[in-house]
């Protein structure tokens, strides 16, 4: 398994990249991205991710490039003490853009280091980076590790981008995959045909049939 990690920075250091990946056509397998805030960088173009451990703390997947997590494990942290936990934070700034960050048939669970203290801090799926920012969640286990409501406002009390994002969700199970509790935002969406989210797949959203067979991964092309 190839390891990036953000140096030795711990929460305390804010920002600090692991991962970032810009170029077309992408593909990490087996690896492993660790730190805490702003861990990987998917800045743009194509990319996927395929059987992947990702830790992080605030932000910790960001980015707009068109990308898939494929059978990944997504792992928050312990965050400073007071602070929240965000898994994503996408920045698609266009309505017409082909951008978005696709979580499918993977895992979402406490690292190690967050387990003790699980209770006492607050972990979402993601905020908007962007006005249009679009993350949708496929077939995913949700551990109890995310809040109820899912999803947060870029700051608290902030209205941005609540009703021009693009979130969803489709056939996911766990703790913390019931709806009961979500957001209401406008752009929140509950997904129950295939149809609807097909366009998120590999096969679809990242042309994978015509690129991934030549890297030897594997991959699943649709849900």
């Amino acid at each position: 398994m190839r390891i990036y990690r953000s140096g030795t920075a711990g929460p305390a250091k804010g920002h600090a990249v692991a991962l970032r990946s810009s170029s077309d056509l992408s593909v990490f397998y087996r690896c492993s991205i660790e730190g805490y805030q702003d861990t990987l960088m998917v800045h743009s173009q194509r990319q996927f991710y395929r059987e992947c451990y990702i830790y992080g703390s605030v932000d910790f997947i960001f980015g707009n490039a068109a990308v898939v997590f494929q059978n990944c494990l997504i792992l928050p942290r312990r965050p400073l003490k007071g602070q929240a936990n965000v898994i994503i934070a996408q920045g698609r700034t266009d309505l017409i853009q082909n951008k978005g960050i696709s979580i499918h048939n993977s895992i979402i669970i406490p690292a190690p280091d967050l387990k003790p203290v699980v209770r006492s801090v607050k972990t979402y799926m993601g905020r908007p980076w962007m006005k249009y920012s679009r993350t949708v969640v496929l077939k995913t286990y949700i551990d109890s590790v995310v809040s109820a409501v899912g999803w947060s406002s870029w700051t608290k009390g902030s209205t941005y981008g609540l009703n021009t994002l693009f979130y969803a969700k489709y056939k996911n199970i766990g703790p913390a995959s019931s709806t009961r509790w979500r957001v209401r935002w406008k752009g929140f969406h509950v997904l129950s045909k295939a149809s609807d989210v097909s366009a998120f797949t590999v096969g679809k959203f990242i042309a994978g049939t015509a690129w991934l067979p030549s890297t030897g991964i594997p991959f699943t092309l649709e849900l």
